[in-house]
């Protein structure tokens, strides 16, 4: 099916071409039957994982709070927890910003090299939770099984990135509960090409200046030696196994 054009806000656009795409003549990596196993049996202590979990994400406009869903989307949002408790978003960019869309970010720099990440996250899109404003998901490329750190923020009810029977969607793991109106800020600013990328990056740099689980620090020292203890091998390398030019369809 031919790319939909990234103007169709009725669609998913697609991603930026700084995210790692499989080399032509390789099948897309899935994840490791590992890292699944370690999420769910324990690589995160409870403390980590109880309902309600919040997580402040701080900028230079300011700071939001995410709640996550953990028992509607527990893979994910272990996944998203794990990067959090090893600092990775720390320094990372909203590199993307559709007002009435989406903003997007936590995986380049601002020099937009992007960060190392882990094994993609099998996606959870069916788990019942819609991408409305104000929600949180997982950023992919077309590949459905493909989401690793980076995240999105809907400013709008998005409902065409939700699954249908013929395709998936895209996986909501929290919601805002604190700062929206800090997303919409960011949601507002004014938007164009920069560096490698060619459009829909803030021309007002918006940077992450750590992201936090709440909650008390013992909680978050053991979260994080959890997380650490139960690591998944591997990781998908950056911007190495980019061909030039490829941009996929159906991304946030």
């Amino acid at each position: 099916m031919a790319p939909m054009s990234y103007l169709d806000r009725r669609a998913p656009a697609p991603r930026h071409p700084a995210v790692p795409l499989p080399r032509p003549g390789r099948r897309a990596r899935r994840p490791w039957p590992a890292q699944i196993a370690a999420l769910l049996l324990g690589a995160l202590p409870l403390a980590a994982m109880a309902a309600g979990t919040l997580v402040r994400i701080t900028t230079n406009f300011g700071a939001f709070t995410i709640e996550l869903e953990n028992e509607r989307a527990p893979l994910t949002t272990a996944n998203f927890l794990r990067y959090v408790h090893e600092g990775h978003y720390t320094g990372t960019i909203f590199h993307r910003v559709v007002p009435g869309f989406v903003i997007q970010g936590g995986g380049l720099t601002p020099h937009f090299a992007q960060k190392p990440v882990r094994e993609p996250v099998v996606n959870e899109s069916g788990n019942g939770l819609v991408n409305v404003r104000g929600t949180v998901g997982l950023a992919r490329t077309g590949a459905p099984h493909s989401g690793d750190a980076q995240f999105f923020v809907n400013l709008a009810d998005n409902t065409d990135l939700n699954p249908l029977p013929t395709r998936w969607g895209y996986a909501v793991f929290g919601r805002v509960v604190e700062g929206m109106d800090v997303v919409d800020r960011i949601g507002m600013l004014v938007t164009g090409p920069m560096g490698p990328l060619k459009s829909d990056v803030p021309q007002r740099q918006v940077l992450i200046e750590k992201a936090e689980l709440l909650g008390g620090s013992e909680s978050n020292d053991q979260a994080g030696r959890g997380a650490n203890a139960g690591a998944a091998p591997g990781g998908a390398a950056s911007g190495a196994a980019t061909p030039a030019g490829d941009t996929p369809a159906g991304q946030p």
